[in-house]
């Protein structure tokens, strides 16, 4: 633990040497390389020999959590006075991708309560909700979870069902929010209700409800292929009452919320993929090495070398587009078109394999287009 609290030091003071402005993408700045490296220390110790047994076992790391609060990792981005790390998105998108190398559920974990539950509520909560549902969900003894899918509606949050009625000074809110990214562990969620169906997107709000809290419920944990340590279950909401302060921003701005919250969200969700795919490149590349075909490793064929050349060319593309939005964000300029306009230049492979998100949700199999 000592060694976690002088990393976190490291980190506080790497923040405190000013903003970095990057026209180039040659080479990470050294507080960011630092704090690479320490990510990935982290996650090759801590991380990468439990992973599996916590994703077999559906079971929340919550020690490894804590500790990765400790080093300011449950809140990158949220300011030194609020308890968090006081660093920008870049390290926040790098800290994700080290992370998700180790272990892809805890790298879920870490983005959620980074982008998804903290975001939203630093950029458009009071300085009152600050102090009440930030400041305890940085150091990874608390997390927080999102809730604006629905079972009909995905991530359609113009479409949302549940509603939120007044009643005296009280909100009340019933409805039903559908897989729901950490909410077995989390203390707190933002929820998106609609409060007056009339304007449509613009009748919809958001509010921060406490868990437990009476008429929260919870739905079965879903049975998903991987990621098994962060808990994906529905939400169930039953005339819940909530003080008027707990709404977040102002009446008909959870859209607003919603979609900006998401934006950033994605630059999670790719450093996610990254780490993801770099531990399975890794794994390919052992494998070669190690797997012999007459005589020698199957890593002398030139044929293997192409595919391994091809995939460390795709994920060092993704990486630098990932981190180019990272910045752009920093420098508060339009990211959001960044990753979905220069993905069709980059070297994919076309996928033809398909398979189940869920036991509920089986996605068809397709032959693929060379079979028809």
């Amino acid at each position: 633990m000592a060694a976690l609290l002088c990393a976190r030091k490291a980190l506080v003071s790497w923040a405190q040497c000013g903003r970095r402005c990057l026209s180039q993408l040659a080479e990470l700045p050294e507080m960011h390389q630092m704090l690479r490296q320490t990510c990935r220390d982290f996650a090759e110790r801590e991380l990468a020999p439990i992973a599996a047994q916590l994703d077999r076992e559906h079971r929340f790391p919550a020690q490894q959590v804590r500790e990765l609060g400790a080093l300011g990792l449950l809140a990158v981005e949220t300011p030194e006075a609020l308890g968090g790390a006081g660093l920008d998105y870049l390290a926040y998108a790098i800290a994700v991708e080290e992370i998700s190398r180790g272990c892809a559920s805890t790298g879920v974990i870490l983005s959620v309560n980074n982008s998804l539950y903290l975001g939203p509520i630093l950029k458009f909560g009071s300085e009152e909700q600050k102090q009440q549902w930030v400041t305890p969900f940085t150091t990874g003894e608390q997390v927080g979870c999102f809730a604006l899918s629905e079972p009909g509606n995905g991530s359609d949050a113009g479409a949302a069902a549940t509603v939120a009625r007044r009643d005296g000074e009280e909100w009340v809110l019933n409805g039903t929010k559908a897989w729901i990214t950490n909410c077995w562990d989390a203390s707190a969620a933002v929820v998106f209700a609609t409060t007056d169906r009339s304007l449509r997107h613009k009748g919809i709000s958001a509010f921060l409800v406490p868990m437990p809290h009476p008429g929260v419920s919870l739905g079965k944990k879903e049975d998903k292929l991987g990621i098994r340590a962060s808990s994906t279950a529905n939400l169930i909401l039953e005339d819940v009452r909530l003080p008027p302060q707990s709404m977040l921003g102002q009446p008909g701005m959870g859209f607003k919320i919603a979609m900006q919250t998401l934006d950033s969200g994605r630059i999670g969700i790719a450093a996610q993929a990254l780490g993801i795919g770099q531990a399975a490149l890794d794994c390919a590349a052992d494998y070669a090495q190690k797997r012999s075909a007459f005589g020698a490793p199957i890593a002398k064929l030139q044929a293997i070398q192409f595919k391994l050349a091809d995939m460390s060319l795709a994920l060092e593309s993704a990486r630098l587009l990932t981190w180019r939005a990272a910045m752009l964000r920093d420098s508060r300029k339009p990211y959001s078109k960044v990753i979905p306009s220069l993905m069709p230049t980059l070297p994919y492979p076309h996928c033809n394999t398909h398979t189940t998100v869920s036991d509920e949700f089986p996605i068809p199999s397709r032959k693929p287009r060379w079979q028809s």
